[in-house]
């Protein structure tokens, strides 16, 4: 990383004030979620996930990170607690109450899950299938004609307009995670959740991927809530930086308040 994460220049454009009467996208409030032989992951969690902010969540192997994730839009089933997802209560809905509240966030993962013999594009505009009727899913050829341009238009938001006809199947790592960022603008998502994102990225493709998280958040007005295991790019492109220690939070704060002594801790007994 050429920049020093204390006096990264990226903190000069980095979104401070939160407008009058903002909500938050994503509000977790005392979330709890243990695995077989009682192993408690999550120990009462609460968190926030504004609009117009990339938070990136660090922590060591098995803290919880990604578990929170997954409960956040119940991929995994939380114990007890609450999650509102853009105001609406996620932990006890079901059917098309669920599915229909869950279309306000979209999932970025490390194994970018593309379908790799159909177009960048068709998997972009898959994106919208929740708007559409199952016919209609298909191919790109059989959305109606918005889809389509949203398609086009996400893939130019994130650099790919010359790719939109290529196998995902050819593409590059990087280009693949920005696939998938076109596809949850696509979605017209409020929240993104991503998943160690750049964890199987070169330098470069990482920093590409994370600064159009950031572009996304502050430009765009989405939420997004990186896992990352990379401290120093959170730390160079995060707006806040929460810190978990097993299935609790040690910190939440903007990374010109925290020092490296803080996020090490983090780590110990951890080789990494």
């Amino acid at each position: 990383m050429s920049a020093d994460p204390a006096t990264s220049q990226s903190s000069s454009f980095r979104f401070t004030t939160r407008p009058e009467g903002a909500v938050p996208a994503l509000a977790v409030r005392e979330l709890r979620k243990s695995f077989a032989g009682g192993q408690e992951v999550l120990k009462g969690i609460d968190l926030d996930v504004w609009p117009g902010e990339l938070t990136a969540v660090l922590g060591a192997n098995g803290s919880g990170k990604s578990t929170l994730l997954r409960c956040a839009v119940r991929l995994l089933e939380p114990d007890s607690g609450s999650v509102r997802l853009c105001g609406r209560e996620l932990v006890g809905a079901r059917g098309r109450q669920l599915r229909e509240a869950r279309r306000k966030a979209a999932m970025v993962f490390q194994q970018v899950l593309l379908i790799r013999r159909r177009s960048a594009v068709e998997n972009v505009a898959f994106g919208a299938l929740g708007e559409l009727p199952l016919h209609r899913s298909f191919s790109t050829r059989f959305f109606p004609s918005v889809v389509a341009e949203r398609a086009h238009a996400s893939l130019e938001r994130v650099g790919l307009a010359d790719a939109a006809f290529k196998r995902a199947d050819t593409l590059s790592g990087g280009q693949a995670q920005r696939v998938a960022i076109a596809r949850a603008l696509c979605q017209q998502a409020e929240l993104v959740l991503a998943d160690e994102p750049v964890a199987s990225l070169d330098p470069r493709a990482a920093e590409e991927v994370l600064v159009l998280l950031g572009e996304i958040a502050r430009v765009e007005g989405l939420a997004v809530l990186a896992v990352l295991h990379q401290p120093e790019l959170a730390f160079h492109y995060a707006d806040r930086i929460v810190g978990i220690v097993r299935g609790e939070i040690v910190f939440d704060a903007p990374p010109t308040s925290l020092d490296r002594t803080q996020v090490d801790s983090l780590y110990e007994g951890e080789q990494r």
